[in-house]
């Protein structure tokens, strides 16, 4: 019984700047760590960024510099990103490493497009 819902994707042009957020729900007892993750057509899908309840951080090297993630409240996490790309475009799934009816597991968010285009 646990719900990851993304919101904030859309279109923007090349250089813009977009940002997304997710938001854990249900019987979660602990959370140790969110991210994000994101899927093009045809391409695996890839680690963006995550960040665990301590505060540590780790970024894919493609969007190092841009992006910036960040968590609140033990339940949230936001996502950043400047700088915008026609690369970076792909669905982005929220992820998060949690504890949950005595159980740790690995939960996802339905995603949530983002296209980057002129």
């Amino acid at each position: 019984q646990v719900q990851l819902v993304e919101s904030g994707g859309g279109l923007v042009q090349p250089g813009g700047s977009l940002a997304l957020s997710c938001a854990a729900s249900g019987s979660i007892r602990i959370i140790y760590g969110m991210g994000w993750y994101r899927q093009a057509p045809g391409k695996q899908r890839e680690l963006v960024a995550f960040i665990t309840s301590a505060g540590n951080t780790n970024y894919a090297d493609s969007v190092k510099g841009r992006f910036t993630i960040s968590m609140n409240n033990a339940k949230n996490v936001y996502l950043q990103m400047n700088s915008l790309k026609p690369e970076d475009t792909a669905v982005y799934y929220c992820n998060a490493d949690l504890l949950a009816n005595f159980i740790r597991r690995e939960a996802w968010g339905q995603g949530t497009q983002v296209t980057v285009s002129s």
